[in-house]
C-alpha cells in the first residue's frame, strides 16, 4: 500500500500500574502520528476493548492506529494496521485476510531478514532492540544505531527503530538512516507525557530542516 508513515510511534504500556489509555491520550493530544496497541497477558476481550478505545482516540485526529500481533483484533476495531513479530502469522497470510489497504509492519534485526519481509509485502519494519530495555523480557542484545542503519540501507520501506529509545538517542538513529522511532517508557514514565511527546517530535522534525 502507499502511505506516509509517521515518524514517532507510541506503544501502549500495559505493565501493571500504568495508565495505558491516559498516556496514549496525552501522546495523541501532543501530536503523536502513530499509536501501536501492545498488550500482553490479557484476554482477547480486554485487548479488543482497549484497542477499540485507542482507535476512538486516534480516529478524530487522523492518527494511525496499529495493533501488535493480532490482525483479527485490528480488523475488529477498525485499526489501520497490524505489526507482526517473528512468531506471528506470515505477512502474505495477513494480507489475504486484511486486504491491500491494511498497513503491515514486520520485525527484523538484519538486512537479510529485512529484505525478505519487504519482498513478502511489509509496508514498514520495526528494527531493534536499539538499546537495552526492560519493557519486554527475553530480547536479544541491543543492535545500536550502526546495525539499525545497515538494515535501513538494505530496504526501501521506512525503518522504525525500537527498544530502549530515549530522546537523546533520536539524532543518532535518524542520522544512521532510521525513518523514525517507537517508544514506550520515554513517554509512559515521563513526568509530563505531553511534553515528552513534543520533545521527541521536535527532534524528529529538526532532522528534516
Amino acid at each position: 500500500m502507499s502511505t506516509v508513515l509517521g515518524r514517532l510511534h507510541v506503544l501502549s504500556d500495559a505493565r501493571d500500574g500504568r495508565d495505558a489509555l491516559g498516556v496514549v491520550a496525552a501522546a495523541v493530544a501532543a501530536g503523536a502520528p502513530v499509536v501501536q496497541v501492545r498488550a500482553k497477558d490479557c484476554t482477547d476481550r480486554v485487548l479488543h476493548d482497549f484497542a477499540r478505545r485507542v482507535v476512538e482516540l486516534c480516529t478524530p485526529l487522523g492518527v494511525t492506529c496499529i495493533v501488535n500481533d493480532r490482525v483479527d483484533v485490528a480488523l475488529a476495531v477498525g485499526a489501520a494496521g497490524t505489526h507482526l513479530g517473528a512468531e506471528d502469522l506470515p505477512i502474505a497470510a495477513v494480507r489475504r485476510v486484511a486486504g491491500p489497504r491494511h498497513l503491515i509492519g514486520g520485525t527484523a534485526r538484519d538486512p537479510e531478514r529485512a529484505a525478505a519481509l519487504v519482498a513478502e509485502g511489509a509496508d514498514y519494519l520495526g528494527v531493534g532492540p536499539g538499546y537495552r530495555t526492560v519493557t519486554k523480557p527475553g530480547l536479544p542484545a541491543p543492535l545500536g544505531p550502526e546495525a539499525i542503519g545497515a538494515v535501513a540501507s538494505a530496504v526501501h520501506v521506512p525503518v522504525i527503530a525500537i527498544g530502549g529509545i530515549t530522546a537523546q538517542h533520536v539524532p543518532e538513529l535518524v542520522a544512521a538512516g532510521a525513518h523514525g522511532v517507537a517508544v514506550v517508557t520515554a513517554i509512559s514514565d515521563a513526568a509530563d507525557p505531553i511534553e515528552a511527546t513534543r520533545t521527541l517530535l521536535r527532534l524528529l522534525t529538526d532532522d528534516d530542516e
